[in-house]
């Protein structure tokens, strides 16, 4: 696929995702938390990521707002698009590359399995991690940073 073709596809499903956002929007802290079971349960029941995955990232959107006071830009859904295809977004500083991060590893932790994100900065590690911990405990999941050197 052609990288305009892509780009205009990711856009689509950033304009796909904000649909979802009214219906997030209206629901309680305790109905957003209980999205995460919800999308556990249907991949236990034979859907992919790929089927959550819009809706998924609507509840990381509405999760950043309710914790940090901060609305994901389409930019950024996309980004977190790219990196859950197993791509690199190249994005420049202050851009928002921890946002982007916290969508895909949010929506493939919820297959079961353990997501790691590797970064060469332990400030920057142990600072995003500390600053998104809200996000993560809100929707049910955790967070945490091994620093180097670390026993």
């Amino acid at each position: 696929m052609g990288e305009g073709r892509r780009l205009k596809r990711l856009q689509e499903q950033a304009v796909y995702i904000g649909t979802f956002e009214p219906d997030f929007e209206a629901l309680s802290d305790a109905e957003l938390a209980a999205k995460t079971p919800e999308f556990k349960q249907r991949l236990e029941n034979g859907e992919t990521l790929e089927d959550i995955i819009f809706e998924a990232f609507a509840a990381v959107r509405e999760a950043f707002k309710r914790t940090i006071g901060v609305r994901l830009f389409d930019v950024q859904l996309m980004g977190g698009i790219v990196l859950h295809e197993g791509d690199i977004a190249e994005m420049k500083t202050g851009e928002g590359k921890t946002f982007v991060a916290v969508q895909a590893l949010y929506v493939n932790g919820l297959a079961g399995r353990g997501v790691h994100l590797v970064t060469t900065n332990d400030y920057l590690a142990k600072r995003d991690s500390e600053w998104t911990r809200p996000v993560y405990e809100l929707l049910g999941s955790s967070v945490g940073s091994i620093q180097n050197m670390m026993p």
